[in-house]
């Protein structure tokens, strides 16, 4: 499935502002990566998703400890963040947008992003208005609950230092400079230890100086690929009045949910069981209808071969159960024996059914069926006149005072 990944800009949106985006087929790998404005965006393809990535300059991070009975989806928990951060954050409440992380932590505390209300709402209404309306989105960076990562950006102002991590305390931005180390070591205990497990990654353009800051070796890390790392995190920051209803969000959710089974490595076994049971079950059914196939043919040929050995005047068999009716009637038509269509026949069988004292006041015959009028039979004489007819091969059916009789053609009736 085809995703989209565009970075939002610190810029207002406008008809000329640019938007860095990246394109991925499966969600591992990056097809194309560029800058475009928003109108001149790769569309998405069909069934495809639309992330934007909100840069790491544009969010602030912060810790609360939610009261009890306040969850993610409480209706009271805008204006419940409002006044637990009243005080740390720098601008009013009202005017930024608040986001709350997937994942409360055992002990009721939980990540909040937040960031300029107006800025977002306003390009995500660019995007709309484009044709690219935005599925989810997405920080940069967030909290981590994982090993500390450095990572180095070669911002236009001066190279920038991103840790996050557990120890981390967060998200945390600090200049790439020569003081960048001590800083580090006076985070919280812990977060500032550059033993093994903490990785370092760089974007090509500040890679050796991240080296010689840092006095380590760094991995190389583009920004797409950076974005795509993002855009697989469990985040969606459109929440609150970004979020037009319940069924918008289920829709996203079921969406994630989605392509998570048809993208993610640690699905892939399941991927594979479900084609290999899929596969047995279409061969299983093609075994089975070759089977029946045969099974048919035999009998066809069969009674084909019955028809050609009792009739061998017959070349060319193209009905056999109807041929083999038509030659057997013909044979005693000839020899002059009744049939179980002649009228002789079923008058005797009616008669042998018929209850004591019942007389038909007319007979009609047409076409191999026979009509009794004025015999005036009760539900309860009708009912066993049909069985006992049945049971010797013929249907009835009482319409009034006429009954009609005929030789049944059902399946499994006597002959």
């Amino acid at each position: 499935m085809s995703t989209l990944i565009i970075c939002l800009p610190a810029a207002t949106s406008g008809a000329t502002t640019g938007y860095d985006y990246a394109v991925t087929a499966d969600g591992r790998t990056l097809t194309v990566h560029s800058s475009a404005p928003v109108a001149l965006l790769p569309t998405p393809a069909r069934g495809g998703e639309v992330i934007a990535v909100v840069p790491v300059t544009m969010l602030s991070w912060h810790q609360v400890e939610l009261p009890k009975g306040v969850g993610p989806s409480s209706p009271r928990l805008r204006p419940i963040l409002e006044g637990l951060l009243e005080d740390r954050l720098l601008d009013d409440a009202a005017r930024l947008h608040l986001a709350v992380a997937p994942v409360v932590n055992a002990s009721g505390s939980v990540w909040i992003a937040a960031c300029d209300r107006q800025w977002l709402a306003t390009h995500l209404q660019a995007l709309e208005a484009a044709q690219r309306p935005v599925s989810r989105v997405v920080p940069e960076f967030a909290p981590d609950t994982g090993p500390m990562r450095l990572y180095a950006l070669d911002e236009p102002d001066a190279p920038q230092l991103v840790i996050t991590g557990e120890n981390a305390g967060g998200v945390i931005r600090l200049p790439l400079t020569a003081s960048a180390p001590g800083m580090i070591e006076a985070l919280p205990a812990e977060a500032g230890e550059q033993d093994a497990h903490v990785l370092v990654l760089a974007e090509p353009g500040v890679a050796a100086l991240a080296e010689q800051i840092l006095q380590t070796k760094v991995s190389l890390m583009t920004r797409p690929q950076r974005w795509l790392d993002a855009a697989r995190s469990p985040w969606d920051l459109a929440q609150f009045d970004l979020v037009s209803s319940g069924r918008t969000r289920t829709f996203k959710r079921l969406s994630g949910i989605g392509r998570e089974l048809l993208q993610s490595p640690a699905w892939r076994p399941a991927r594979w069981g479900v084609v290999a049971l899929l596969l047995g079950n279409l061969l299983g059914l093609n075994a089975w209808a070759w089977r029946e196939q045969s099974a048919l043919e035999a009998t066809r040929a069969s009674l084909r071969g019955m028809l050609t050995q009792a009739f061998p005047q017959i070349r060319v068999v193209v009905d056999a159960p109807l041929q083999m009716e038509r030659e057997v009637a013909t044979l005693r038509q000839a020899s002059g024996a009744a049939s179980e269509r002649d009228l002789e026949t079923m008058l005797a069988v009616a008669g042998s059914a018929m209850p004591v004292g019942r007389v038909p006041g007319s007979i009609e015959f047409a076409a191999g069926e026979a009509r009794l009028k004025g015999l005036q039979l009760n539900a309860q004489e009708g009912s066993s006149l049909t069985l006992q007819l049945k049971s010797l091969g013929y249907a009835a059916r009482v319409e009034g005072d006429t009954t009609i009789i005929k030789p049944d053609a059902s399946p499994g009736t006597a002959p």
